[in-house]
């Protein structure tokens, strides 16, 4: 216990700045975006870029998972996880690439790049018209087609269903 105390000699504590730095948590409510904006025609161009060698050029897949299709294949022996069939919330996916993509660089796109790719990876989708212009203000107001599919924790009976995540605290 002496040992913990005393630390290892190593690093120090952050400054409030650097915590604040850090503190990029986006909620589903879209609470925490930043400010920003960008248009599916951009995505299209940074897209291309900086994803399409990944996610292929139509977020069909390649090396990486596909972004875009498989709507209403969830309860099918082979359902396929994208943005459009998967994802609940828009703020979400723009937490996602924000933080990890591109893969190579993660968090080394701009607000308005990330905000471009999402709404070019809506567009792609379905979810969101060719004109659309996704900012801080709108981006939890697009309805994703699975919204309504999962269950917050809180409504998880724990003794029913002892294996969903709500369930084990996660």
């Amino acid at each position: 216990m002496a040992a913990r105390a005393q630390g290892y000699g190593l690093g120090s504590p952050p400054s409030e700045a650097e915590v604040s730095a850090w503190d990029i948590s986006i909620s589903p409510d879209g609470e925490g975006l930043p400010e920003g904006r960008g248009t599916v025609e951009e995505g299209d161009e940074v897209y291309s870029i900086r994803c399409a060698e990944c996610h292929g050029e139509s977020g069909e897949g390649g090396d990486a998972e596909p972004l875009a299709g498989g709507y209403r294949t969830l309860r099918s022996p082979r359902p396929l996880k994208t943005v459009g069939s998967y994802w609940p919330y828009a703020p979400t996916v723009w937490d996602y690439v924000n933080r990890a993509m591109p893969f190579d660089r993660p968090g080394m796109l701009t607000s308005d790049q990330v905000y471009s790719v999402v709404a070019y990876v809506l567009f792609l989708n379905g979810i969101v018209e060719r004109s659309a212009v996704l900012n801080e203000g709108n981006l939890a107001d697009v309805i994703m087609p699975n919204r309504d599919s999962f269950v917050p924790a809180a409504d998880i009976d724990p003794v029913a269903e002892p294996s969903r995540p709500g369930a084990r605290g996660e």
